[in-house]
């Protein structure tokens, strides 16, 4: 018989696989599922539109919840979410700095509101204490911005001494400062008075 026609030497029987050795380097650890219990496992596949009036209805609806699963991400202050103003760790830091002290920019607008409540009513006396009041707001608030500036240098700089640029940190910074703090976006990570 020619070599060409002959049979290949069987290989010897595997050997049987014992349940209570460990799984081995590299393996997912669990038996392969059934295909039953795999397409049971998969999520139904939703039916196509019958006009074109539903897949309007669809489509609004996934824009909803997508905006509402954005937001609700920007909240949390999760990266991909937030807008690229917010984004990094040091920026985070500086929310972190802000959020964790009193701020006199968060008064600031309040304030303004009531100078110009003031300055409209026809009584010299209440208008110049209008004129004075805002002075002093506005004299506070750039102190308050010189500290917070200050603040931001020296925790950005310890942490991040690679950063060279703060001008965008220190208006960053300063900006949030005149929100309310309920109002903040993302919402405040550390409370008021906390170290960092």
């Amino acid at each position: 018989m020619s070599p060409l026609f002959r049979r290949a030497p069987t290989d010897p029987a595997p050997a049987p696989v014992d349940p209570a050795a460990p799984a081995k380097e590299g393996g997912k650890g669990r038996p392969t599922p059934k295909r039953r219990e795999a397409q049971a496992g998969r999520k139904l596949v939703e039916a196509p539109p019958a006009n074109r009036k539903e897949a309007m209805r669809r489509m609004r609806e996934r824009q909803r919840e997508e905006r509402v699963e954005s937001r609700e991400g920007m909240m949390r202050g999760d990266e991909r979410y937030l807008l690229p103003r917010d984004r990094g760790p040091v920026r985070a830091l500086v929310r972190d700095i802000v959020d964790s002290r009193r701020n006199v920019g968060t008064w600031f607008l309040a304030g303004a509101f009531v100078v110009l409540i003031g300055g409209s009513i026809p009584i010299p006396a209440v208008r110049s204490g209008a004129n004075a009041v805002w002075l002093l707001l506005v004299l506070a608030l750039v102190v308050d911005g010189l500290v917070l500036a200050r603040g931001i240098r020296r925790a950005v700089g310890a942490r991040f001494p690679e950063h060279k640029k703060f001008g965008g940190l220190y208006l960053y910074g300063v900006l949030r400062s005149t929100v309310f703090r309920r109002m903040r976006t993302p919402r405040p990570r550390v409370d008021v008075g906390q170290s960092l």
